[in-house]
């Protein structure tokens, strides 16, 4: 192992290269093939040296000068400075501080936290577009983090209070555009599908639930109107979409005894009967059930 002399300045390559260069012209005289791979191994440690320090010029990410935890150490103060401006809901100042973690601790594990709590900030500062755009670019760049749950976890709520977002000003929920309703449940659904289990769970689930109820009550909506204007075929495919779709909605005995009133008016008594009975014996307890009965009575009296 050779050292380099404590005189030497900064930037000079390390004695080793030297020596290696001093053997390969040594070797010269004595072999044809040596000389090459010694000369080889030389000057790719002076490239490796020669990139090292221009990156130090250029004023790029600090790296780990002294020890490994000192470098650590400096990177949690950073971190934790940040984190002090975040609790205090001084949204800028963290915004730029987590952004210093980023730059000069990009090799420590505070660099990534740094990333994910810049998110954190946008979403908590109602920037929800900018926060799920945050979450999403962690998600890739970082696939097998710890972290990765919970970033998942931010983009559904994200996506689910974006849903909420506009109060009475808008029109009811099933009569607007449904695009984010269905990101949303996407999200959730691979979600849940992950992580079954888990200290987001029980939140995942009930946002999955609201979401697949928001669906089906639009496509319930549309499935009204085409029964208003006597288009029977397509009411029948928005019924039976919801109900093929989207599960545990909560709405399944609504969307099954529209589905058999409008057998009805096609004339398919056969079909009406066997939806009816199915909302009875799947949803005895529901408000539906009262209807499915007034109509399967109402079937039994035409038959007579």
């Amino acid at each position: 192992m050779c050292e380099g002399s404590r005189e030497r300045s900064e930037n000079s390559p390390p004695a080793c290269v030297s020596s290696l260069l001093f053997r390969a012209v040594r070797a010269s005289s004595s072999s044809t093939l040596r000389p090459f791979s010694i000369l080889a191994r030389a000057f790719g440690v002076l490239l490796f040296w020669s990139w090292l320090t221009g990156l130090a010029a250029c004023g790029g990410a600090a790296t780990p000068t002294g020890s490994a935890l000192n470098y650590t150490e400096e990177a949690k103060r950073a971190y934790d400075k940040a984190m002090l401006a975040f609790e205090e809901h001084d949204w800028e100042e963290a915004r730029t501080l987590f952004k210093e973690v980023k730059r000069k601790y990009s090799y420590s594990r505070y660099a990534r936290l740094a990333e994910l709590r810049l998110a954190d900030t946008d979403f908590a500062s109602d920037k929800l577009s900018e926060g799920i755009t945050g979450y999403r670019s962690f998600v890739h760049d970082h696939r097998t983090d710890p972290e990765v749950p919970y970033a998942r976890f931010r983009i559904c709520k994200g996506l689910f209070e974006q849903i909420n977002e506009g109060g009475f000003l808008l029109p009811p929920i099933e009569e607007r555009d449904q695009a984010t309703n269905g990101e949303a449940y996407k999200e959730l659904s691979s979600f849940v599908g992950d992580y079954p289990v888990g200290p987001y769970s029980s939140q995942t689930r009930y946002m999955l639930r609201v979401v697949s109820g928001r669906l089906v009550r639009h496509e319930l909506y549309v499935a009204h109107y085409y029964l208003r204007h006597d288009e029977f075929q397509a009411a029948v495919g928005r019924c039976q979409y919801a109900l093929r779709t989207y599960d545990d909605s909560g709405l399944e005995p609504e969307a099954m005894v529209l589905l058999a009133e409008t057998y009805l008016k096609m004339h398919k008594a056969a079909d009406a009967r066997s939806t009816l009975s199915q909302v009875l014996a799947k949803y005895p307890a529901s408000p539906f059930s009262t209807a499915a009965r007034n109509f399967l009575l109402e079937i039994e009296a035409q038959r007579k």
